[in-house]
């Protein structure tokens, strides 16, 4: 067991947000470069103004970590090696990364760099910790989905570092398995820009088109979480044994980073001083710095359409009272205030119509007098704009005296400074000699080149010694006190003192930086065959692959001629799928001749990996050509059962050489390459794969996958404890372009949202066999029975070359095969 340690980490998408969070308390931040970083919106960081931050960083004794945690194609690979070696080499202490192609990488280049598995990796149980741990990786973020329960049990039961998010912005989709913003607009989550398609309205609707939410109390917005608030809990979660409480936020302002960080310090620091409280102010500050209400999310339980922001997806601000008088005719509106307001307040009126209005506090009056602040309770009158009503409610989303509080943590007027005592000595016949130290005993050593020698005019004194030795502005430094050693009437240039302080700092700042973070190796050799050449010989024969999830559905495909199925997973046509079903589909494929493998789910939580080490046994007196492992922890499972070949799944986001490699060193007989990849991308993997590779030709794409349902949320009254919903009740979400997306909860109530349309590759199969791609995958589970056989019928019909086809089925997408992702 692991002894633990507890780090706040704070994010940082600018300079100032850096100083906000390092000035407010944080023991380390992570940030962005300027590629490679799931936050391309950001400022993020040039590498100037990365050494200068890991400097500054390491000075005040706090980490700083680097994401490089989006998925990488090849051609980048060696500008993603130069980088790593940049980042090693600079002194980061670690690397977030998500594809397993980078951390592949990394450990080849820069094996002194600490590695973190990212979120995005969609770690979701202590079989995924201990891959990720085999691979290389120090620490671990998990999944937000998990239960304090689940953290807890993994938490104790390894020695890898563990690191939850605890404030800030929530994904409804696991991270990592989203496609909504890179399918619906082209800007992939993956590849660090996501567009937050699930902060936009939605309706949801049943196959009519009948809105099934009108006339209920419910917003728009469906898919928008609140944000993440555990202030409440944080002694449970430190008791469970994480190491980093991390802040989601590199985005936000410097404001938010200083107050949020500020805040959770105070109470880190309370519970390890052995009482934990949380000041009323504290929950105030978090909640007017940026808010769209709070949740715990699935740390303590489901909590159904409770989660979500579904009126607002953005700043909701505080109530601070209600307009109880208006004057219209000028403009001015008096309010009875829950909250005290400040002149220079932002507020906003929740109107009636026309949604929201927004002003500044300009004047405040009460009784008829101006003030500068009115308490909770007073009745004030401000200058309002039109289309104010009674009664209208209203909300502070700038509160003037937080903000002016939490600028205090950044800017030169924060800046924060090491305390210095230098020792001084001027002995005639020597040198000079500055001695500084900090208050952790590091020092720092300069001498004059000058020799001491009898005063001409001006005798040295410490009053003139102190003065240039105190000359510390550019530093990080400040000087606390001074001890001068001087014999009589001896004289140093001014110049010569500066020379000597100069020497001693930049000697002080070695040996600080050195007790803090020793400095690695210096690597500098990039690899020069980071990709393989591509093999000039082609498969010219492709296997139709169908995923049923039915008995029925995987006999009507092998009846259209499908050459091998794959059967389970998550499953969209049932709610359960009896064990009896995998004997029966085994038979199956043995009366056609065919092949046959087995899928798993996503998402397979820690108390799930006993129900599946039971299957995998039970499949292994099956003997399937093959398991596909969509999880990545259930990966580490199956390997303890001999026999089993396992195909490394779409889900796992292979998107480079380095990945497939990573696979085949795992023991993967095959993979099923990214949805993300364009028809060139794909072509350039297939000519180099180390090992046979498959690709998604038919079918709806999966958007997302999450913990939270809809229907249950909102039609099934979920957070009232028992779902009462039908999840057999076909579902969609409709959009502002009318877009209909297919809701199916799969049997551990998870909800998938489907593309509004199928992917469709009917014309460009045969091209795809020359590529070699040896396996075409036509996803039936949200087909019907009928629907796979003529699918599949059709679908080999033309790889036999049976039938012709000029165009694709109407009403589907070529996916990203032909458009890519930014």
């Amino acid at each position: 067991m692991k002894k633990q340690t507890i780090e706040l980490l704070a994010p940082a998408g600018s300079w100032e947000a850096l100083e906000a969070a390092v000035n407010a308390g944080a023991d380390a931040v992570y940030m962005g470069g300027k590629a490679f970083g799931a936050r391309q919106y950001a400022s993020n960081f040039d590498r100037e103004e990365m050494q200068k931050a890991v400097y500054f960083a390491h000075m005040h004794r706090v980490r700083l970590y680097i994401t490089v945690n989006t998925l990488v194609d090849d051609s980048e690979l060696g500008e993603l090696a130069d980088y790593l070696l940049f980042l090693s080499n600079v002194g980061i202490d670690g690397i977030i990364v998500q594809d397993l192609g980078v951390i592949r990488l990394a450990r080849q280049i820069v094996p002194d760099l600490p590695l973190h598995a990212s979120t995005q990796m969609t770690v979701t149980n202590s079989e995924g910790v201990k891959l990720a741990a085999e691979a290389g990786m120090e620490r671990v973020v998990l999944a937000r989905e998990l239960s304090l329960e689940e953290i807890n049990t993994i938490c104790h039961g390894t020695d890898t570092e563990i690191e939850v998010f605890i404030h800030g912005a929530l994904c409804v989709c696991y991270s990592g398995q989203c496609l909504m913003s890179s399918l619906i607009g082209g800007r992939s989550g993956n590849r660090g820009r996501c567009a937050q398609p699930c902060r936009l309205p939605y309706k949801l609707v049943n196959e009519a088109g009948e809105d099934l939410l009108s006339g209920k109390d419910a917003g728009q917005y469906l898919l928008s979480p609140k944000d993440l608030n555990t202030l409440d809990i944080l002694p449970q979660l430190i008791e469970a044994g994480v190491t980093s409480y991390k802040i989601e936020g590199r985005m936000k302002r410097p404001e938010y980073v200083a107050v949020v960080v500020d805040a959770y310090r105070r109470a880190i620091d309370s519970y390890l001083g052995g009482d934990y409280q949380v000041p009323e102010e504290d929950f105030a500050n978090i909640e007017q710095i940026f808010n769209r209400d709070f949740t715990t999310a699935y740390l303590l339980e489901r909590p159904g359409r409770e989660m979500m922001s579904d009126r607002r997806p953005n700043n909701r601000g505080v109530l601070v009272g209600r307009v109880v008088k208006l004057d219209k005719a000028a403009n001015k509106a008096t309010l009875k205030l829950d909250k005290e307001l400040h002149l220079d307040d932002g507020l906003e009126f929740w109107v009636s119509v026309g949604g929201r209005v927004g002003t500044t506090v300009t004047s405040l009056l009460q009784n008829g007098q101006e003030v500068a602040v009115a308490a909770a309770g007073s009745q004030v009158t401000i200058d309002v704009p039109h289309g104010i009503k009674m009664n209208d409610r209203v909300f502070r989303t700038f509160d003037n005296r937080l903000m002016t509080y939490a600028a205090q943590f950044f800017g030169e007027k924060a800046k924060r400074r090491i305390p210095v005592s230098a020792l001084v000595t001027a002995r005639a016949g020597n040198p000079m000699t500055v001695l500084l130290t900090d208050d952790e005993g590091n020092t720092g050593y300069g001498e004059t080149q000058f020799i001491v020698e009898a005063a001409r005019k001006h005798a040295l004194n410490e009053e003139t010694v102190r003065k240039q030795v105190d000359r510390l502005g550019t530093t990080e430094y400040e000087l606390s006190d001074l001890v001068l050693e001087c014999d009589e009437n001896v004289m140093v240039p001014m110049s010569e003192i500066n020379e000597a302080r100069r020497l001693a700092v930049e000697a002080l700042d070695t040996a600080r930086l050195e007790a803090f973070a020793p400095m690695r190796v210096q690597r500098h050799k990039v690899p020069r065959d980071l990709v393989p050449a591509e093999k000039i010989s082609r498969s010219k024969h492709a296997l139709l692959i169908v995923h049923a999830d039915t008995v029925a559905k995987a006999q009507a495909a092998l009846a259209g001629g499908a050459d091998y199925i794959i059967f389970g997973g998550d499953i969209f046509s049932s709610r359960q799928l009896p064990r009896q079903s995998y004997a029966e589909v085994a038979g199956l494929a043995q009366n056609y001749g065919k092949k046959w493998a087995i899928a798993t789910p996503r998402i397979v939580k820690e108390g799930q990996l006993p129900y599946f080490a039971e299957l995998f046994a039970y499949w292994q007196q099956l003997k399937p050509d093959a398991v596909y492992i969509s999880n990545n922890g259930l990966w580490q499972l199956a390997q303890q059962y001999s026999g089993l070949s396992l195909w490394a799944d779409m889900s796992l986001n292979i998107y480079n050489d380095q990945n497939l490699e990573f696979w085949r060193e795992q023991g993967a007989v095959g993979a099923t390459l990214s949805a993300e990849l364009t028809m060139a991308q794909v072509e350039h993997l297939a000519a180099v794969s180390p090992v046979p590779v498959e690709c998604m030709v038919q079918g709806r794409i999966e958007m997302m996958v999450s913990e939270y349902c809809v229907g249950g949320s909102f039609l099934g009254d979920l957070h009232q404890g028992a779902c009462k919903f039908n999840c057999r009740e076909q579902l969609f979400l409709s959009d502002r372009k009318d877009a209909k997306f297919p809701i199916v909860t799969d049997q551990n109530c998870r909800m998938h949202i489907l593309n509004a349309h199928d992917l469709s590759m009917l014309t460009n199969i045969k091209h795809m066999e020359s590529i070699g791609v040896g396996r075409l995958r036509l996803d039936a589970r949200n087909y019907t029975n009928e629907e796979t056989a003529s699918l599949v019928t059709l679908y080999k019909e033309v790889l036999q070359g049976d039938r012709e086809v000029a165009e694709n089925l109407p009403h589907t997408t070529r996916g990203h095969y032909f458009r890519g992702v930014l």
